[in-house]
C-alpha cells in the first residue's frame, strides 16, 4: 500500500498485499500487509444508555469463549510494546462483581463477549469507572459499563512505563463529558491506554503517517506459524486489532487461509505460464 490509501475503512486480507504464512516475502524479506483507518472508529458497545435502562442482557449476547481468542504480540521497530499471551487468555475472565474486589484506582479493565469489540475503562475508585461509550467520555458504575460483560484487569498488555495511579485517575476525570469532536481518541482502548501512559501515539492524529511503517503486529497462527502485519501508526494497529478480537480467533485464521492459498494459486499459476 506505500503511503497511499486505497479506503478509508478496513480492507479485508484478499484485497491487501500479502506474504507468506511467517509474514515475509521471500523477494524483499519484509511484511506487507498495510492497512489504513484514516477518519474510522469502531464501534465498541451495545446500548446507546447505561443507567436507568430495564433492558435485561441476553446471555448468548455476553457468552466469552476464550478459545476464540488471538495470540498477538505488537512491536515498534524490535521493542515489544504489547503482548497478549496464550498464559494471559488462559488465565480467562471474571465477573463484574468479582472484579470490584481486586481493581484498585488506575486499573485498566477489558470486557469482552463473543463477537463484540472489547470495551476498555479506566477505574476510578468508589466502584466507579470512566470510559469512552458511543463519542462520549461517561464516568459510570463498573457494573453499569460492563454491561453484563466479563472482564479482566489488563494494566500489563501494554509494556509502557504506567504513569502514578493518581494521574491516571486525574487524566480519565479531566476528559469526564468530552464528546464528538472534542474526542481525541478513537475507541475505549485507545482512550484508557492514554489515560494509563499518557502517550500521544493513542490520539488520533498522534503520528504522521508517511515513510517506512514502524509498528508490526504478530498474529499466532499455531504453535509454529505466525504472520506478521505492519502499520505506520499504533492508532490504526489497534483498529486492526480490535477488528481481529470482534471477528474472533477461528474466522479470522480462515481469512487468512484462505487469502494464502489464494495467493501461492496465483503465484504457481503464473510459474506455469
Amino acid at each position: 500500500m506505500g503511503n497511499q490509501v486505497e479506503k478509508l475503512t478496513h480492507l479485508s486480507y484478499a484485497e491487501v498485499p500479502t506474504a507468506d504464512p511467517n509474514g515475509f516475502d521471500p523477494e524483499d524479506d519484509c511484511p506487507r500487509i498495510g492497512v489504513s483507518y484514516i477518519f474510522s472508529n469502531d464501534d465498541d458497545d451495545q446500548d446507546d444508555s447505561l443507567e436507568g435502562t430495564e433492558r435485561e442482557p441476553k446471555e448468548e449476547d455476553n457468552q466469552y469463549d476464550k478459545g476464540n481468542e488471538l495470540e498477538c504480540a505488537v512491536y515498534y521497530r524490535e521493542d515489544c510494546v504489547y503482548e497478549r499471551s496464550l498464559k494471559l487468555i488462559e488465565m480467562g475472565t471474571q465477573s463484574p462483581e468479582n472484579l470490584l474486589n481486586k481493581c484498585k484506582p488506575g486499573d485498566l479493565i477489558e470486557f469482552v463477549a463473543n463477537g463484540q469489540y472489547p470495551h476498555w475503562v479506566v477505574y476510578v475508585g468508589d466502584f466507579q469507572v470512566v470510559h469512552l461509550h458511543r463519542a462520549e467520555v461517561m464516568n459510570n458504575f463498573l457494573t453499569d459499563a460492563s454491561q453484563g460483560r466479563r472482564g479482566r484487569i489488563v494494566n500489563d498488555l501494554y509494556k509502557f512505563r504506567p504513569l502514578n495511579p493518581d494521574v491516571v485517575v486525574q487524566n480519565a476525570m479531566e476528559q469526564v463529558g468530552a464528546k464528538d469532536r472534542e474526542l481525541n481518541w478513537r475507541n475505549s482502548e485507545c482512550f484508557a491506554a492514554w489515560c494509563k501512559f499518557g502517550k500521544r501515539e493513542f490520539k488520533i492524529g498522534g503520528e504522521i503517517r508517511i515513510g517506512k511503517q514502524p509498528y508490526r503486529m504478530k498474529v499466532q497462527l499455531s504453535e509454529k506459524k505466525s504472520h506478521v502485519l505492519e502499520f505506520q501508526s499504533l492508532e490504526d494497529l489497534i483498529m486492526e486489532k480490535r477488528r481481529n478480537d470482534q471477528t474472533g480467533r477461528v474466522a479470522v485464521l480462515q481469512e487468512l487461509s484462505n487469502h494464502l492459498n489464494s495467493t501461492d494459486d496465483l503465484k504457481n499459476h503464473q510459474d506455469y505460464s
